[in-house]
């Protein structure tokens, strides 16, 4: 499935609609060290790489996230690369009635600003991926609280022109098997449809519960990509 905008998906969301969170010129970008260390090239000639390696020397370990292997880069050691799959809703009918029941559950509260230490709390017990002290800012996040604890979330990440991404979907150990990471799932995706945007998600390839859910939802997968931490040589 060809898909250029997907394809550079951070590179695209960082010199587009979310540049307002980029650091970065040339051919290389990170968001905002609040928000995360992922960063992107705008492709892998010598003069991209060489851009990026400025740019690791100058803020620490950097993350790409790209499809297929990960790129080596001169001067800049590998540090860590995982395995992921990049997926998009594709969902049936079936799907889409159940986005919008969960549209009208009343557990459902949005997050703002005033959540945002909460979430960051959350987010660091569950570890869903990169998430700062301004991810919160990035878009539209979603929660179920009880007595007045954030105990499930889920939001949006990184938007191009035709796609928003569904990222942070967490809960707390004390609320796990409640179906509520499936629930704020399809409660982002409502919202992200509702833009005329298709959704997409990623996870890490060797997450099998993850993937069984995100493919019950009506995301199917569309590329591997890998996960790439890179620092500046000693």
């Amino acid at each position: 499935m060809e898909n250029t905008e997907l394809d550079q998906l951070i590179w695209n969301a960082l010199t587009g609609e979310q540049a307002r969170f980029a650091l970065g010129s040339g051919n290389a970008r990170r968001f905002h060290p609040d928000i995360g260390p992922l960063a992107a090239v705008r492709d892998h000639s010598p003069e991209s790489l060489a851009d990026f390696a400025a740019l690791c020397r100058e803020h620490g370990p950097l993350a790409l996230m790209q499809p297929g292997e990960s790129v080596p880069v001169p001067g800049i050691d590998l540090v860590k690369t995982a395995k992921g799959v990049q997926m998009i809703f594709a969902g049936d009918a079936a799907a889409r009635d159940a986005i919008d029941a969960a549209v009208q559950d009343p557990r459902i509260v949005s997050l703002e600003t005033p959540d945002h230490p909460e979430m960051l709390e959350l987010a660091t017990l569950t570890e869903p991926g990169p998430f700062g002290t301004r991810t919160g800012e990035l878009g539209e996040f979603w929660g179920v609280k009880e007595d007045g604890r954030l105990l499930a979330m889920a939001g949006q990440r990184t938007r191009t022109g035709s796609h928003i991404e569904v990222s942070a979907v967490c809960a707390h150990p004390d609320a796990r098997g409640r179906g509520l990471a499936a629930l704020l799932s399809r409660r982002v995706a409502a919202a992200i449809l509702d833009t005329g945007r298709t959704p997409i998600l990623h996870s890490y390839a060797d997450n099998a519960a993850a993937l069984a859910l995100y493919h019950k939802l009506g995301f199917v997968e569309r590329a591997r990509v890998s996960l790439t931490i890179y620092a500046p040589s000693a």
